[in-house]
């Protein structure tokens, strides 16, 4: 399972919004950089269409990386495909 959580680096809270696998630690290998967050200068930057690729495919957002997304209104342009029977 795949899932859109926050990964740290650099000395201060800086965090990566990136596509990783469940079993990864949050310093592991990631499957895709999709976005950044910097809490203390509170800002923001999401690569939106790579987000909306995950969503389609399955990815689960964390509350945390749900709450910035909802701040960003991303989740008004994910409309999930239904499957047709």
């Amino acid at each position: 399972m795949v899932k859109l959580r926050l990964k740290r680096y650099g000395r201060k809270a800086v965090y990566r919004i990136v596509a990783i696998d469940v079993r990864s630690r949050r310093e592991g290998r990631d499957l895709g950089k999709v976005g950044f967050y910097d809490p203390i200068k509170n800002q923001t930057y999401l690569n939106v269409p790579a987000i909306l690729y995950f969503l389609e495919k399955g990815a689960q957002p964390t509350e945390t990386v749900q709450d910035i997304l909802k701040k960003a209104e991303v989740f008004k342009e994910f409309r999930p495909k239904l499957k047709e029977i």
